[in-house]
């Protein structure tokens, strides 16, 4: 095992976002050597987890000699998921499938991020369109876990949750289609909340999915970064159909009622897993919450093979409209076998797409009802420890490779199809000493519960941190 870390006695010190802002508002770090802290990691660390995409130092570095904006997050360095637009960097979405060039704005995220004070230092890496749960490119080459680099940073939002957990930067910008927040903040021992749907603004193609499986989020270290961060999104980007998930700043004395199920469609999570699932179901259990148990998972048989078949679909949108989204330059034989095999598997089954569709659409109305008898759900965030780098092996045969995602991908694409939010915390450690997330989720709109709980958990039982 090889640990890789970038903490040191520099200007970012041990800080998270919340208290490095403090720190730059005091005068006690000033944003100029937040910012050439934050580089100077970077470099020590990207040699060898391959998490940067593409670098904006020079632009990072001249934003931090302008005048400061109000944003709460101000001069605090982060990094921007390479699928959204960011100005002057090119958005390549994890291949080379052809010739970057960069774009002329920002996007809606990016935008947000800006607003609230954040330093984007580039572009962190994903897996390609984001469609695996680690990203290997076969020439880009894989990111890998901080943690232990035999073993994958999970994905898509990979490199984000490589750099955050190395030390890189306190606070980073990730995405979720189908656990893409969630998986690599299990992977890296990160808080990784997915909002509800319509919380935060989506870049274009995102917003006009027909079923918007996509969300924005952090990865962070701390709960209260993450807290901190939906606290001044909201003030800048307020969904005023959706309850406000203001100022959460601790524990809430609520006592809840949380289902715990260790069983997805189709399989039961390892037995490890299990033992840790329980763990801290026993832990909610001590601190005073109702806990009940389900044998089977509150999701109708079909979803698996829905979500799959949606997922395929957006490939073949992607795969057979590469020149006119991406340029003449666009050659699919580029491309890995993962996202050729999906689109080919939904080229053969597209005649069931609108009824799939339809039932995932539908489905936040069971898990609405689903939530009128329960407060949180708990599962483990992925059904097996992280696996070792090549175990998604983008060049093997697909069936391979959708198989093994499939089975271990089991539990977080719920929450993209019902729009509930979700948050994995690194509460539990494998017996390899990998970290493993714990996953709860809530009904639409109430991620103030799940940030009350987190607040608890964070203090009743605190996560190990990669520098110990």
């Amino acid at each position: 095992m090889r640990h890789v870390h970038a903490f040191g006695d520099d200007a970012l010190g041990e800080l998270d976002a919340v208290g490095l802002a403090a720190a730059i508002r005091s005068g006690d770090v000033t944003r100029a050597a937040a910012v050439e802290a934050a580089i100077a990691r970077l470099a020590a660390v990207d040699p060898v987890l391959n998490g940067l995409a593409h670098e904006g130092f020079e632009a990072a570095r001249r934003r931090a000699r302008e005048p400061a904006g109000d944003g709460f997050f101000a001069g605090v360095p982060t990094l921007v998921k390479d699928n959204v637009d960011a100005a002057g960097l090119p958005t390549m979405q994890g291949t080379d499938a052809w010739r970057p060039s960069p774009a002329a704005a920002d996007g809606a995220t990016t935008a947000l991020l800006r607003a609230l004070g954040l330093n984007p230092l580039g572009k962190s890496q994903l897996s390609e369109f984001g469609f695996s749960a680690a990203a290997e490119h076969p020439r880009l080459g894989a990111v890998r876990n901080p943690w232990d680099t035999d073993h994958t940073a999970g994905a898509s939002s990979s490199g984000s949750a490589a750099f955050v957990a190395a030390g890189v930067v306190p606070i980073a910008h990730a995405n979720d289609g189908g656990g893409s927040i969630r998986i690599p903040a299990s992977c890296n021992g990160l808080v990784g909340l997915k909002p509800s749907r319509g919380r935060l603004p989506l870049d274009r193609d995102f917003a006009q999915m027909p079923v918007r499986i996509v969300y924005n989020g952090v990865v962070t270290r701390t709960v209260r970064d993450t807290a901190a961060f939906y606290r001044e999104a909201e003030r800048r980007h307020r969904n005023r159909r959706m309850a406000p998930i203001g100022d959460v700043t601790g524990p809430a004395a609520r006592r809840l009622t949380v289902v715990v199920v260790t069983r997805s469609i189709g399989r039961e999570a390892s037995a490890e897993v299990r033992e840790l699932t329980l763990g801290t179901a026993a832990l909610l259990a001590d601190l005073g919450h109702r806990v009940e148990y389900l044998e089977d998972p509150p999701v109708p048989a079909s979803f698996a093979d829905d979500f799959l078949l949606y997922w395929a679909a957006l490939a073949t949108a992607l795969v057979r409209s590469g020149k006119q989204r991406f340029g003449p330059t666009f050659d699919r034989t580029k491309l890995d076998n993962l996202t050729r095999g999906l689109d080919r598997y939904a080229i053969r089954r597209l005649h069931r797409l609108p009824l799939a569709a339809a039932r995932l659409a539908a489905s936040r109305r069971r898990s609405a009802r689903f939530f009128r008898d329960y407060d949180v759900l708990l599962t483990p965030t992925v059904a097996a420890e992280t696996p070792p780098v090549g175990h998604f092996d983008p060049t093997a045969d697909y069936q391979q490779i959708i198989d093994r995602l499939m089975d271990w991908v089991a539990f977080t694409p719920l929450q993209n199809a019902t729009g509930d939010p979700s948050i994995s915390l690194p509460l539990t450690v494998t017996a390899a000493g990998l970290p493993l997330g714990m996953l709860f989720s809530a009904a639409r709109g109430d991620e103030a519960t799940l940030l009350g709980l987190a607040y608890e958990l964070e203090e009743a039982r605190p996560w190990a941190r990669i520098q110990d």
